[in-house]
């Protein structure tokens, strides 16, 4: 089971200053969804909680995109957003993976034993011991 604090998540989303109230628009479309958290941390930006087996930073704001809404587009938060982006998506990956099953050494084993293989030396044992 993993820890809360690997699949609880909380992100900033920095919107950009025009238009005006975007931020509150946003507080109210995020709060009507389901296992996501959002409060107003700045005069542009809000901070959104979530576990991460149900949303994902880069599906918030493309569903934010895609209602109109503006973010911010500077190098250091395209940055910061395409590495959350990354890190969640091969985190969901890895959550969504079944878990690899072990071999049952005994058998393979008793297989390697019976099989025939090509290093066996052919030289007499007592030519192989030294005297």
């Amino acid at each position: 089971m993993s820890a809360p604090c690997d699949v609880d998540k909380q992100r900033e989303i920095v919107f950009h200053p025009l238009p005006p109230g975007q931020v509150e628009r946003a507080l109210e479309l995020l709060g009507d969804m389901p296992g996501l958290k959002a409060i107003r941390t700045g005069p542009q930006t809000l901070q959104v909680a979530y576990c991460i087996t149900d949303h994902s930073l880069q599906d918030v704001e493309t569903m934010l995109g895609l209602r109109g809404f503006h973010l911010e587009a500077t190098l250091l938060i395209r940055v910061k957003r395409a590495l959350a982006y990354y890190c969640e998506h091969v985190q969901q990956e890895n959550l969504h993976k079944p878990e690899v099953l072990t071999k049952k050494y005994k058998p393979h084993m008793e297989a390697w034993e019976k099989h025939p293989h090509g290093d066996h030396d052919e030289t007499p044992t007592e030519w192989r011991q030294y005297k």
